[in-house]
């Protein structure tokens, strides 16, 4: 019989393709270094309905073949309009320029396209990323205390996630794992966090089934911690309730303040109460390689759990987040064997026994080539210098006559707002400050975030370029202050007591 029509397959990466592969690369290397070149700004300040409007034009059922085509649509679809966090006047969310090193990993991961769910489908990569699970799980503390040495019975681990959220969800899956061991129903379960904490907690109590009722917003002091003893009032008051506490969350390094939560007294209390610890590190967890800054996670070893996105103060690319559990047989309740993938009976390590994903990127070749390049001291003074660099934009700002500055800053955030000569109320206030920060991007110089503080709207800087000066961002508070002194003066004035 005739053999069937087969498509061309000079696209495949193959041996055979070396030469198409390596032109490929090499112009798009080319494109992408030439835009960078000639990038002046965080953004260009394209609105959501012309981005939308171009890309649905493109009609995907026609291919361009050409490759310099392709290149010039995407451009004018995305990177014309991309957010470039390398700029040091981009400072809204918790976005880091990237390593050189990760890049170059990018290039293999996504080339050779390993799979770490098995280790047929990985072989050294399961080691690699077992070697580095461990090495932050040395750089916590796990395993490293007297009792645990003498008795050799914790084995710490971990696994590579896609981000803080899903960490912090197959956290507290674990966390509900070992109540249903206990036959603890699930309606009487409940997760205490900070009400400054991470809204991953409030989702996955939602898709753990449990529902909104079951997570306690505990209050924050004045440093906007959380309380201890708040935190020991909520847990008695729920206890006496017949409730059952499934897992406390701190957060070392709160998305709005940076404040890291007491550790070693809200250890004192998950003891006390038997209750499974998390440490939402996903901000805060570059202290763990920072040559002066490590104390501000004691405590952090006594955790059950930690999330650590190195794709924040690691300065990887997307994704690239870890979950470390303090002992291996934690991580029982994310277990399933398959006898088409991961039997039972495997002679091989399969790090699918420890994740909620099957289909998995080498994402941790990102941080070991970084690591074998730089060294992790040289990562920790990165992250040095983008708190160093907040509290000295603080010091020199905080007394400006026309910006309210919220708290100093604990890591590398500053929230603030705008308030002008005239007297105006909160309602004017949030929109003035809104208007500003919608001013600031569509003029394509700078990029701040918002988010509210006890009702009241305010901005923020997010400082994670090791980069940037204090010039520079003493230059995003004066474009501020200038788009807010135009602003402010077109609106009505009205007289409120402050």
């Amino acid at each position: 019989m005739p053999r069937p029509h087969r498509p061309p397959l000079q696209h495949v990466f193959h041996p055979a393709n070396a030469d198409h592969y390596e032109a490929t690369l090499t112009a798009g290397l080319q494109h992408l270094l030439g835009h960078l070149g000639r990038v002046t700004g965080p953004v260009r300040g394209t609105g959501p309905d012309e981005a939308a409007a171009r890309v649905a034009a493109v009609d995907l059922d026609r291919p361009l073949g050409d490759l310099d085509q392709v290149l010039e649509e995407m451009s004018h679809l995305w990177l014309d309009d991309a957010v470039w966090f390398h700029e040091p006047t981009y400072a809204a969310h918790l976005n880091c320029p990237v390593v050189v090193p990760a890049l170059l990993a990018e290039l293999f991961v996504a080339s050779v396209n390993s799979s770490l769910d098995t280790f047929d489908q990985s072989v050294g990569a399961t080691f690699v990323e077992r070697r580095l699970i461990e090495w932050t799980a040395e750089r916590i503390g796990f395993g490293a205390s007297a009792d645990v040495l003498a008795s050799g019975e914790e084995h710490p681990d971990g696994i590579f996630t896609s981000g803080g959220t899903q960490s912090n969800l197959q956290a507290l899956l674990l966390a509900r794992g070992r109540m249903e061991q206990e036959q603890v129903s699930a309606e009487r379960l409940r997760i205490f966090a900070s009400a400054d904490g991470h809204f991953s907690v409030q989702k996955a109590a939602r898709l753990l089934g449990l529902g909104d009722i079951a997570v306690v917003s505990v209050p924050v002091d004045a440093g906007h911690r959380m309380d201890p003893a708040a935190l020991e009032r909520s847990l008695a008051a729920s206890t006496a309730l017949g409730l059952v506490p499934m897992a406390i969350v701190a957060t070392a390094g709160t998305t709005d303040f940076g404040a890291i939560d007491p550790l070693p007294a809200i250890a004192d209390l998950a003891r006390a109460y038997d209750t499974w610890l998390h440490v939402d590190a996903a901000y805060g967890g570059g202290l763990l390689v920072s040559p002066t800054r490590r104390g501000l996670l004691d405590g952090i070893d006594r955790a059950d759990s930690v999330t650590v996105d190195y794709h924040k103060t690691f300065f990887q690319p997307v994704s690239s987040s870890a979950l470390i559990v303090r002992d291996s047989s934690l991580l029982a309740p994310v277990t399933w064997h398959a006898d088409y993938l991961n039997p039972r009976d495997a002679q091989t390590p399969n790090q699918v026994d420890k994740s909620i994903q099957t289909t998995r990127r080498f994402d941790a070749l990102k941080l070991w080539l970084t690591l074998r390049t730089m060294g992790p001291d040289l990562i920790g003074e990165y992250v040095d210098n983008v708190i160093e660099l907040a509290a000295e934009v603080h010091v020199r700002a905080v007394d400006l006559p026309d910006l309210e500055f919220v708290t100093a800053p604990s890591l590398s955030t500053l929230v603030f707002r705008y308030l002008p000569a005239a007297t105006l109320d909160e309602q004017t206030l949030a929109r003035l400050n809104n208007d500003i920060r919608s001013a600031l991007y569509a003029s394509g110089a700078a990029m701040v975030a918002a988010t509210r503080v006890e009702g009241r709207q305010y901005l923020k800087l997010t400082l994670l370029n090791p980069m940037a000066t204090a010039a520079d961002i003493l230059g995003v508070l004066d474009l501020v202050r200038d788009h807010g002194a135009r602003i402010a003066a077109d609106l009505p004035q009205v007289e409120v007591v402050r």
